[in-house]
This record gives C-alpha cells, sequence and structure tokens, in this order.
C-alpha cells in the first residue's frame, strides 16, 4: 500500500465509534506473544464478521483513538534472536499473509499490521485460536458456535483475488506480458487497440474492471507478470539451485525466477536441462551424451508442484535443487492425498491455474502425469522417485542411477510398489517376470524377484490378486488399494 492509501486507511478506522471485532488498537505495548494472539484472532474474526482485513495499529489510545505515536518498529524488533515477522510467521498456522506498514501520521509514528481474514478454517497461534468478541480477545475454544463458522465457510478461489488493483489500461499492458497471452495461450493474433487487448484479459480472468480502471488478478499475474515482484509475489517464483556434491554445502549455481509461470516454463525447462549431469555413452564410432534424467519426467514433476503448491504460502519458494546423486523438486503446501496415491488419485489446490496451464501445453491432463514420472524412470533404469511430505511442504526426489546391489532396502520396496502401480493403471500385471525386468534381475535369479515382492507384501503394499492359484509362475499382483 502506498503511504496516501496507508493515510486514508487509519483516518478510516480512527473514525470508527470504538474498537471493534477485526481492529485493535494499541499504543506501545507490542509484546510478541501477544501479537500473535491478535492476529489469530483477529484474522479469525474479520471472516466471521465479513471484513477483508484486520487491522493491529500500533500509535492510537484505544478509548480516545488520539494519534500518540509509538515507538514500536516491528522491522527492527527481533524476539529470541529472530525476525519478529519470521517469527510470527513460524507460529501461525495456517501460514497468513499479513503485512506489516511503518509510517508517519499527523507527525506521529505509526506501525500498522493488516491480517487477511482467513478462509475455511481457524488461524492458530502456538497452537491456540483465537477469536475477538467485540473487542475482547478470547480462546475460539470457548466459542464452538463460531469455530463450526470458520469451518464451514467457503474458501475463495486465490487466482480470482487481487494482485494489483485500480491501475489504467497502459499499466496493465505494461505489468503483463501480453505477447505469450495471445501467442502461446489464446493461440490468436494479438489485437492492435489496447481496449481490445483489455476486453479479452477480463474475459480469461487475468484482469477485472475496477469502475473505468482495472484489477490485474492473481491469475494473471502468477502466469504472465514480466516482473512477480510488481505484484508481491516474488516468493512465488521457481528458484533452481546446483550444489557441487550430495549435500547443501557447496552452492555452485542459484537462481531465482522473475516472470510468470505462462511466459517463463519453457526457459525454466531449458534452463534446468543445462544443469543436469550427463552419461557418457560409446557407440560403434560417436560418443554420445545422454542426460542421466528423462527432461521429460522433471518437466511434469515441475509442473505439478506449481499447480498443486499452496499458493497462500508466500514464505517458501518453489524450488528445484540438483545435487551430484539426486534431484529434489520442493512447493510449500502438504499434498492433499496420500503421496502413495500420487499414481491413482489427484486433488488440485488451483484448477483455474491447471486450466491454463493445460492449454498451453505445459502440463498433463488431470489424473495423468505421475504414472508417466514413474514409466519413464522404468526406462533409464533409476531407481524409483520418493514422493514425501515433510513439514508444510511436498517434496520429490528423483535419484541418479544405482544398480540393485547398491539400494537400500526402502528404495527396492518403493520401486516394486511404483511397478505394480504402473501396471495396473496400464490394465496389465505385475508378476515376478516383469519385476524382473524392471530390474534387470536375470532369469535364473527369480528368487531375488521374489523376496523384493515378498518384502512389498509383507509391510502391505502389494498383495496376491490370484491367491486361488496355485503356479508361483502364473502369480500376480495387484496395490493395496487395487
Amino acid at each position: 500500500m502506498k503511504e496516501n492509501e496507508l493515510k486514508n486507511l487509519l483516518t478510516d478506522l480512527i473514525s470508527l465509534p470504538k474498537e471493534n471485532e477485526y481492529v485493535e488498537f494499541k499504543t506501545n505495548n507490542s509484546n510478541p506473544e501477544s501479537i500473535g494472539k491478535y492476529l489469530s484472532a483477529l484474522s479469525n474474526s474479520a471472516n466471521l464478521v465479513k471484513e477483508k482485513f484486520g487491522y493491529l495499529v500500533f500509535g492510537i489510545e484505544d478509548e480516545t483513538h488520539k494519534v500518540v505515536g509509538t515507538n514500536f518498529k516491528a522491522s527492527q524488533t527481533k524476539h529470541n534472536n529472530e525476525e519478529l515477522e519470521v517469527w510470527l510467521l513460524r507460529l501461525l498456522a495456517p501460514k497468513i499473509d499479513f503485512q506489516i506498514y511503518e509510517f508517519q501520521y499527523l507527525d506521529q509514528n505509526i506501525t500498522l499490521f493488516r491480517v487477511p481474514a482467513t478462509l475455511n478454517q481457524p488461524v492458530f497461534f502456538q497452537n491456540m485460536s483465537y477469536v475477538r468478541i467485540g473487542s475482547i480477545l478470547k480462546p475460539l475454544r470457548d466459542y464452538p458456535e463460531k469455530e463450526r463458522k470458520l469451518w464451514q465457510n467457503p474458501s475463495s478461489e486465490f487466482e480470482l483475488e487481487i494482485a494489483k488493483e485500480n491501475i489504467v489500461a497502459a499499466d496493465v499492458i505494461a505489468l503483463l506480458d501480453t505477447q505469450t497471452i495471445f501467442d502461446d495461450f489464446l493461440k490468436i493474433p494479438e489485437p492492435v487497440t489496447q481496449e481490445a487487448k483489455i476486453k479479452r484479459l477480463i474475459s480469461e480472468k487475468l484482469v477485472v474492471n475496477n469502475t473505468g480502471n482495472y484489477n490485474i488478478t492473481n491469475l494473471g499475474a502468477l502466469l504472465f507478470a514480466k516482473n512477480l515482484k510488481d505484484f508481491d509475489l516474488e516468493k512465488k517464483a521457481v528458484r533452481v539451485t546446483k550444489y557441487t556434491g550430495k549435500s547443501k554445502l557447496h552452492t555452485k549455481i542459484d537462481q531465482i525466477g522473475q516472470y510468470g509461470y505462462g511466459s517463463s516454463f519453457e526457459k525454466l525447462m531449458k534452463y534446468i536441462d543445462t544443469l543436469l549431469p550427463s552419461n557418457e555413452i560409446i557407440g560403434i564410432a560417436l560418443r554420445e551424451e545422454v542426460k542421466m534424467y528423462p527432461s521429460k519426467a522433471i518437466r511434469e514433476l515441475v509442473a505439478n508442484a506449481i499447480i498443486h503448491q499452496d499458493l497462500r504460502d508466500k514464505t517458501t519458494f518453489l524450488s528445484v535443487e540438483i545435487y551430484d546423486n539426486r534431484i529434489e523438486i520442493n512447493n510449500p503446501g502438504l499434498p492433499l492425498i496420500d503421496t502413495n496415491r500420487f499414481i491413482d488419485e489427484n486433488g488440485t489446490r488451483n484448477d483455474l491455474l491447471a486450466n491454463v496451464m493445460r492449454r498451453m501445453g505445459i502440463c498433463e491432463e488431470k489424473g495423468s502425469g505421475i504414472d508417466k514420472v514413474i514409466a519413464l524412470c522404468e526406462d533409464f533404469h533409476l531407481p524409483a522417485p520418493d514422493f514425501r511430505k515433510n513439514q508444510n511442504q511436498t517434496i520429490v526426489i528423483l535419484y541418479a542411477h544405482e544398480n540393485l546391489n547398491q539400494m537400500d532396502k526402502e528404495a527396492k520396496i518403493r520401486a516394486t510398489y511404483q511397478h505394480c502401480c504402473l501396471m495396473y493403471v496400464m490394465k496389465e500385471r505385475m508378476t515376478n517376470q516383469t519385476l524382473r525386468e524392471r530390474f534387470r534381475i536375470e532369469e535364473s535369479n527369480y528368487p531375488m524377484a521374489s523376496r523384493l515382492i515378498k518384502n512389498a507384501i509383507d509391510i502391505g503394499l502389494i498383495k496376491v490378486a490370484n491367491a486361488e492359484n496355485t503356479s508361483k509362475k502364473n502369480t500376480y499382483y495387484i496395490p493395496f488399494w487395487a
């Protein structure tokens, strides 16, 4: 927000007859735990009273609304040797994109926290959720009817919320990559007139009309921004890091994107491809370098990470990390389904974003993609990809080539399970023979494949499909969920 907008906002807030469910005034009482509780309560209460934001303002007397100023500056405050903003973000769940503004009003210092109304769940601070009853802070658990209402309120679509508001048509054209929009997304000639361009952008929900001016939606910014920083969405960029060795100890390259996903995806994939290690294959007459990892698999996994990320989390980059022995693709947000079901189920957080990326040919249709990743890993004789969740992240790991005897037990079981899933979704059957082919085990060494199958059965990942069969040769297997 610009300074004049902040001053107009504060004028409106202090004109209120008294503090309420979504506004709290303070002078210098800046206890960090108290701030965290208020952010929880104001976010929850703003939702309940249908306000977009809650406000915690320092520098205003709560009774008189007199502007007295404050010596509290959140930007210069630390708690337990950690920046206050970072500490608060870490302890709020789900993470909410609150903003801190420090400015002058009537020659007095003001610090203002603006916290968005929560969507379809309460906001917790240090595992406790709060609410405002009038102007009083209370634990939400004491008001179960309000808690039920918070859980039941439908969430809005992040893509349709506003990234940049009240700008003229020329600014819309300057901020968005309209050439990519018309050439690669809409696949039509770019209109000559500014008016015609804006009209089409509105029809695609990239822009909305705002009484003569225009707003750019998050959908428009995330996909086609010329610079994500112009929309305060820089943390939504993809970060690519290449390390020397197998740990984070030595960083060789660290690059953070700038453009929206639709405008930069092909360049991103080419850039990642240049960083991938290669294997040298000696043919009859020529030496040929072949990438260690299938580029199509990496493309699918990066696209999946983009469309399945938690867009409201602005604290963590979506990252691609390249090590000597693996690639890790991390996106903010826990998976919506069990990681063991990635191959046969789907759950997309961001349908509008995903729809545009599919129309642009960036990713597969809903419900496909992971099976192709697994098939490509098998074709390249790589270990099975590892799908994990960690705190508030989803992580996919592709490993460099290993022989069967180099893999640990967990990797062997994972590959056996994924092979079984792949055969099932392809309407085929996993047998001892198909597993031997997957691991390149000699036919004479079929007991080794049998042991791998037994290990996967023992932990409940696969099961015998035709238990009545008496011939081990004709036994086939299906995933536990089939």
